[in-house]
């Protein structure tokens, strides 16, 4: 089952007027929410167990917001960043996008604005977060099989038939029907469709 973590709005601003006002927004419908007053103390306090969206001041002192994203980018950090300015140009917003930012608003925003794009960037950072945990939880359970039963598993995922896989690894048919059982079994899965789905899974990650 997949582990349930509370999203937080991540909040780096070096106004703190702006970061207080944020604030009251987030708290007026539920979101949590934690501030920054610089890119740096926000760098010095993550951690990969951080779930939920990141709202970043672009124009910072020492640290920009494009730096941080850069250096989060470093880090192969996953979650989404909202970029807010109020120096914000065409240029600037494409390299921030280009780099992977889920947007780019511009000051003054419309409260309903900046709330819905972080509803949307809160939705996909659950999602993502989701999948991966799939992934790992796919990967253990492939961890756990023999050799042989790795082997029995690649030629299960491409649709051999167990005679045909029994001929070519010169086994028995019943031996082959074993090895499938517990590849099954240990797989978690309850068809061949659910099988390949997951191997899939892994092989496009």
């Amino acid at each position: 089952m997949a582990q349930q973590i509370e999203q937080t709005v991540y909040i780096v601003d070096n106004d703190e007027a702006i970061r207080e006002a944020m604030a009251f927004l987030m708290e007026s419908v539920g979101l949590p929410c934690k501030l920054y007053c610089s890119a740096q103390e926000f760098l010095d306090d993550y951690s990969s167990q951080m779930s939920g969206c990141l709202v970043l001041d672009v124009r910072m002192p020492k640290m920009s917001g494009m730096e941080l994203q850069q250096k989060l980018n470093e880090r192969q950090v996953a979650l989404p960043i909202i970029f807010i300015s109020g120096h914000g140009d065409v240029p600037m917003a494409v390299k921030a996008m280009r780099q992977g930012a889920f947007d780019f608003i511009p000051k003054p925003f419309r409260d309903q604005e900046l709330l819905d794009r972080i509803n949307l960037a809160l939705e996909q950072e659950a999602q993502l977060r989701l999948v991966h945990q799939q992934l790992s939880q796919i990967k253990e359970r492939l961890a756990t099989l023999t050799g042989r039963e790795r082997e029995i598993l690649d030629n299960i995922v491409m649709g051999k038939s167990n005679k045909l896989i029994a001929i070519e690894l010169e086994l028995s048919q019943r031996t082959v029907e074993i090895h499938r059982a517990r590849v099954m079994e240990k797989m978690a899965c309850d068809s061949l469709a659910e099988l390949v789905h997951d191997i899939t899974l892994i092989k496009s990650a």
